[in-house]
């Protein structure tokens, strides 16, 4: 019986982190940390964070922004 192909990312333990953090400050204004997630030889997720410089007042502002930026689609947003 033929063993069933393997998805590539099928053994990695972890799950990526969204692209694009939404956060918001005590004054209430928002701000967005765009990330990058790639995988060492060992399997192991390294994320790379950059805060954009860009200060928000509305989190349908910041989606906006990404979207015309980066590319953003719906789904790919956290907040914290």
């Amino acid at each position: 019986m033929p063993t069933p192909a393997k998805k590539p990312n099928a053994d990695r333990s972890r799950v990526s982190v969204k692209p694009f953090l939404i956060t918001t400050d005590a004054d209430n204004q928002f701000r967005l940390t765009v990330r990058r997630t790639w995988y060492s030889s060992q399997n192991f997720p390294i994320v790379e964070s950059e805060l954009q410089a860009e200060i928000f007042t509305s989190m349908n502002a910041v989606r906006a922004f990404a979207r015309e930026q980066f590319g953003a689609a719906a789904g790919q947003f956290a907040r914290a």
